[in-house]
């Protein structure tokens, strides 16, 4: 399924660059080792500006999660539908959430609960990579 092309800005350029080497990074707070995603302006649990790092995840997770998408208003997703919208918690930082179309899978056939782990797709318009999750049988 084609993804669109996200545009990074200042704020997100680290993370979109990390996936271009195919590595998942997380916003993370030096001061009270808070992950956070998206990344934001300042620490979203102690409001510190000035302690945020990026630092590596390990990609694996599960759903906790999905729904089945059949009208989607984003045009290049519209000849995929229906499609899956799974919703992946981070192992090893849970309070991390991230959505994905778990490739592979049939519409409607989501292991909630299910183990997954993390692969990079190009995106169409731009090259730029994606983060995408495929269940682990």
């Amino acid at each position: 399924m084609p993804k669109p092309s996200p545009v990074p800005d200042a704020l997100s350029k680290p993370f979109w660059d990390a996936c271009n080497e195919e590595r998942l990074v997380m916003q993370t707070c030096a001061q009270c080792d808070w992950m956070q995603y998206p990344p934001r302006e300042k620490c979203t649990k102690c409001g510190s500006a000035d302690h945020l790092e990026w630092h590596p995840v390990s990609g694996r997770g599960r759903i906790s999660g999905y729904c089945v998408q059949h009208d989607s208003r984003i045009a290049s997703l519209k000849e995929d539908q229906p499609f899956n919208l799974a919703i992946v918690e981070l192992e090893d930082h849970p309070e991390i959430k991230m959505f994905s179309h778990l490739p592979g899978t049939p519409v409607g056939k989501v292991p909630v609960g299910g183990r997954v782990h993390l692969e990079f797709e190009v995106t169409p318009a731009t090259g730029q990579k994606v983060p995408e999750w495929r269940v682990v049988q």
